[in-house]
Parts: C-alpha cells; sequence; structure tokens
C-alpha cells in the first residue's frame, strides 16, 4: 500500500509538474506579445501626435483626449500582463484548449465511424450473394458444384491479385488530388476533371480487358494449373463456366477502381448502394434464368456478369455528379504514379495470396478431414478480418486527405484513434467467436470429427483477431501516407519467412503448425507497422516530436 501511495504521489507530482510547466510557457507567450502590443501603442501615440499636432489638424484639448485613450488601452494591456503572471486567467486558457481537444477528437471519431460502417456494409453485400450463388448451383449436383467452385476460385484470385492494388492507389492518389484542389480552387462544390481519377479510369478499363482476354482464351490452362485435367468430368462444365465469367472481369476491375474513387472523397454510401442494387438483382436473376429457363450453371454466370455491369454503370453514373468525366488527354494522365505504387502493391499482394495458399496446401498434406476443418476455420478467420479492413480503409481516405495538406496534428490523432478502435475491434471479435465458435461451425458441417479438429483451432481464431485487425489497420496508414513502398517490401519479408515456418511446422506440429504460421503471418505484418511508424526518419516523423501549444490572443485597439 504505501509503495502504491508513493507511486501515485509520484505520477501526480509528475502530472502537476507537466501541467504547471505548461501554464508557464503559454503565459510567457502571451506576457511577450502584451509588451509588443504596449510598445507599439506608445509609438503610435508619439508619431500620431507629432504629425496631428505639427498640421493643426486637431486643438491641444483634443489631443490630450486622444493621450488618455491610448493611456487607457495601456493601462489594459498592462492589466491584462498583471493577470497572467499573478495566474488568474490560466483556467480560461485550458479551458479553451481542452474544449478545442475534444471538439477535434469528437470530429475524428465522427468521421471514421460514418465512413467505416458503410465500409463494412460493401464487405459483406458481395459475399452473401456468392453464399446464394452457391446454394442455387449447390442444388443442380455435386458436379456443378464443384466445376463451379473451381472457376469462381480462379476468377477470385485473379481479381484480387490485380484489382486490389488498384482500389488502394486509386483512394489515395484521388484523396490527395481533392486536397491539392480545394486549396488552389475557391468554390470547391465545383465539379472538375481530376487526372487521378482518369488514370483510375483509363488503367481499370486496360487491365480488365486484359484479365477478360486472359480468362477466356486461357480457362484451359487456369484449370490444369488447378488440378483440373482435360479428362475430367469437370473440365467442360468448369471451362464453360468460367469463360462466361470472363466476359465481367472489366466490370468487376472498374467497379472496383471507382470504389477506391469514391473513398478518396470521403464516399461510402453511394458505392454501398450501387452494390446492394446490383447483388438484389443477381438474386432475382439466378431462380428465373437457372429453373424458370432451364439454362443451370450458365445462368447462374449470365446472372453474375449482368449484376456486376449493373453495379459499374451505377457508380458510372453516381461518380459523374461529383467530378467531370470526359476523355482525357494524354499528358494529364498520371500513370507513372499508378504503375510504381500498383507496381509495390502487386508484389505485396502476391506475396500474401502466396503464403495463404501454402498454408492451404499444408493442411491438405494432413488429410481430408483436417482439410475441411481448416477451410471451415480460414474462412471465419478471413471473413472477421472485413470488420478491420474497412475501418482502414476509412483512416486511409482521412489520413490520405490531411497529410497532403501537412495537417500533421490531424494525421497524428487519426492515427491514434484508428489504432485505438483497430484494437477494440479485435478484442471484441475475440470474446465473441471464443464463446460462439463451437456452436458456429455446426452451421458449416455435421461431420464428428471435422467438428473436434474446428474446436481445436478456436484459439487461432479468436485469439489472434486483435493481431489480425492492427495489421490490416496498419496497412490503411501506410496506403494513407503513400508509403507503398514500405508495405510491400515488409510483406514479401512477413511473407518469406511465414512460409520458411509453413514448410517445416506442419510435419511436427501437424495442423496447429499451419495455425500457428498463418498467426506468425499476421504477428510479424503487426510488428513492421509499429516499426515503421517509431522511425524519427521515416514518413511518420511527426509522430516523434511534440508540437509546442498553438495560442491565439486577439485585441482591439
Amino acid at each position: 500500500m504505501a509503495v502504491a501511495g508513493a507511486l501515485s504521489c509520484g505520477i501526480g507530482g509528475v502530472l502537476s509538474e507537466n501541467k504547471a510547466t505548461r501554464r508557464h510557457l503559454v503565459n510567457l507567450k502571451i506576457i511577450q506579445k502584451v509588451n509588443v502590443d504596449r510598445i507599439e501603442v506608445k509609438n503610435w501615440r508619439l508619431r500620431s501626435n507629432h504629425v496631428i499636432r505639427g498640421c493643426g489638424l486637431i486643438s491641444d484639448q483634443e489631443a490630450l483626449d486622444s493621450d488618455l485613450g491610448a493611456s487607457n488601452l495601456e493601462e489594459r494591456l498592462a492589466e491584462t500582463r498583471d493577470r497572467l503572471i499573478n495566474g488568474s486567467i490560466d483556467e480560461q486558457i485550458e479551458s479553451v484548449g481542452t474544449s478545442n481537444d475534444v471538439t477535434r477528437s469528437a470530429s475524428v471519431q465522427t468521421e471514421l465511424v460514418l465512413l467505416a460502417l458503410p465500409a463494412i456494409a460493401g464487405q459483406a453485400i458481395e459475399p452473401l450473394a456468392q453464399l446464394m450463388e452457391t446454394a442455387y448451383i449447390g442444388r443442380l449436383g455435386a458436379l456443378e458444384l464443384a466445376s463451379a467452385g473451381v472457376s469462381i476460385s480462379i476468377f477470385n484470385i485473379v481479381s484480387k491479385v490485380f484489382n486490389i492494388p488498384l482500389l488502394s492507389v486509386a483512394t489515395s492518389f484521388v484523396a490527395e488530388d481533392i486536397a491539392k484542389h480545394t486549396h488552389s480552387d475557391s468554390d470547391s462544390e465545383e465539379r472538375r476533371q481530376l487526372p487521378s481519377v482518369s488514370t483510375a479510369l483509363v488503367l481499370s478499363v486496360g487491365i480488365g480487358i486484359l484479365e477478360a482476354t486472359a480468362l477466356y482464351f486461357g480457362s484451359g490452362i487456369f484449370l490444369n494449373l488447378m488440378g483440373i485435367s482435360s479428362a475430367s468430368s469437370m473440365f467442360i462444365p468448369a471451362e464453360r463456366f468460367l469463360k462466361l465469367r470472363a466476359l465481367g472481369a472489366p466490370a468487376v476491375v472498374l467497379s472496383l477502381a471507382i470504389q477506391g474513387i469514391f473513398r478518396g472523397f470521403k464516399d461510402t454510401k453511394t458505392p454501398v448502394f450501387c452494390l446492394g442494387v446490383g447483388n438484389l438483382a443477381a438474386v432475382l436473376f439466378f431462380p428465373v434464368l437457372m429453373y424458370v429457363f432451364g439454362l443451370g450453371v450458365t445462368g447462374a454466370a449470365i446472372s453474375t456478369v449482368a449484376s456486376q455491369y449493373i453495379v459499374t454503370f451505377a457508380m458510372i453514373w453516381y461518380l459523374n455528379k461529383k467530378t467531370v468525366l470526359k476523355l482525357p488527354k494524354m499528358k494529364d494522365l498520371h500513370f507513372g504514379g499508378y504503375l510504381k505504387s500498383g507496381g509495390f502493391l502487386l508484389g505485396r499482394t502476391l506475396a500474401a495470396v502466396a503464403t495463404v495458399t501454402l498454408s492451404t496446401s499444408m493442411a491438405a498434406r494432413q488429410g481430408p478431414i483436417s482439410m475441411a476443418a481448416h477451410q471451415i476455420c480460414l474462412q471465419v478467420w478471413l471473413s472477421s478480418s472485413l470488420l478491420a479492413d474497412a475501418q482502414a480503409s476509412a483512416g486511409q481516405a482521412l489520413i490520405a486527405s490531411s497529410f497532403s495538406k501537412h495537417n500533421y496534428s490531424r494525421v497524428k490523432e487519426i492515427t491514434f484513434y484508428a489504432l485505438k478502435t483497430g484494437f477494440i475491434t479485435g478484442v471484441s471479435l475475440a470474446i465473441i467467436l471464443g464463446l460462439s465458435f463451437g456452436t458456429l461451425a455446426t452451421f458449416f458441417t455435421n461431420d464428428a470429427q471435422v467438428l473436434a479438429i474446428v474446436r481445436s483451432g478456436v484459439l487461432f481464431v479468436s485469439a489472434s483477431q486483435p493481431i489480425t485487425a492492427l495489421a490490416y489497420i496498419y496497412d490503411g496508414l501506410h496506403y494513407g501516407v503513400s508509403d507503398f513502398s514500405f508495405a510491400a517490401c515488409s510483406m514479401m519479408l512477413v511473407g518469406a519467412m511465414s512460409s520458411v515456418f509453413l514448410l517445416y511446422a506442419p510435419s511436427v506440429l501437424g495442423l496447429a503448425g499451419v495455425w500457428a504460421g498463418l498467426t506468425l503471418f499476421m504477428g510479424m505484418r503487426a510488428a513492421a507497422g509499429y516499426l515503421r511508424l517509431a522511425q524519427k526518419n521515416g514518413p511518420w516523423w511527426f509522430l516523434q516530436e511534440n508540437p509546442e501549444p498553438e495560442i491565439a490572443v486577439s485585441h482591439k485597439v
């Protein structure tokens, strides 16, 4: 008790001393300002009296009145200085500073929440539509479900590797472009053509056409890479399904780029509305085309492609209300920045996908039961990470805007609040999944052996949530300051180290080695993010500085 009391007194003394020091520095600055004002008043009196009396513009009595008025002003300034020295207005200064800090903090918190909530909804809409598609295809038979499943996996892998970098880069570049034009233009509400928007749209169309061409004409090659030979009964239906889905690749790439653009505008509500309309249309199309018209799996593919174009056209319609959409001139396109930053993120995405794919491969070597359990754990783990990913995208948009304006105090505030909310989200998910994961697993399978292994993985799924959430938040922070090179290089290094662990640990620890490898992967990602923020010579140098308090003193002469 004595030690605790002494420690408490010591901490209280330090805080009190820091508070007193800060108050003294503030008062010294204001006193200095008051003294300068007094000197200016005296000089003004001398100059004005000399000129006025010399020209005979006023009488001696009027000049005396003027002197008395100036003297009264000087006395008031002296009185203000004395009050500062005596400490009688310290409380007013502190209360004003505290009020500004609270207001600014509340503004950041509100803005982050308003951006994150729609982003979370947007992250959930498309997976739900894919679940509906899988459910409808599953009613057609095992062969149709297997062939469609392989094709969907190929399409999703290609889309993630090449499209996600474009989305992330577009968010940062558009936010920076908007901040730049806001400074230069007096009317910030006027629509204008932004080079970052034009570049993102042109690139997305080009990448989409290339993806569609590769998936359509190389469908057989992709299926062979997935282990489906031409002699397999799944090959022909899978190839037909993949070719049809390839037609929607341009729409998918373009819609993801536009989502990044909307995030740059700090608008996450419009993309959610467009995604909701498009995917609702797909849900309505599925039973009509698959069962009423008897198109089967082909009807499912057509429904999905149609919904993707509905989403894209809706987004273009709303984007045209925010910015001028017209064919840009080549000199206005900034391909260099996009290709450089996108290249870094492409390498980063490849490293992440390769590590997760390796974990799945090592789990498959443990046998079908272990693989089934791993798939359930992995899907729940990845799905829960969507919450942190949405928070990270909201933080990225806010930081990119403030960082481009060199408003480092606001960037610092956003950073700390994003990390705090990310950690809270991770801890909350860990508690929820830890209590409910055993019951949740029964929605995926009724196999007793699989469920027994799944329940043994509850520690991996739940305990790793705080680490995973922080890793995603750090990614968003780095994207916000356009630190794409570090994000890529650190991911490649972390992925390589985790892959070495995954190659050897499962042979000793079994499936637990796979889960340990994935936890190590996320833990090193979070550690790398923290170390980058702690560097004094990196883009986060301002986090290590203690800025002097800004003081505004108003006076009337």
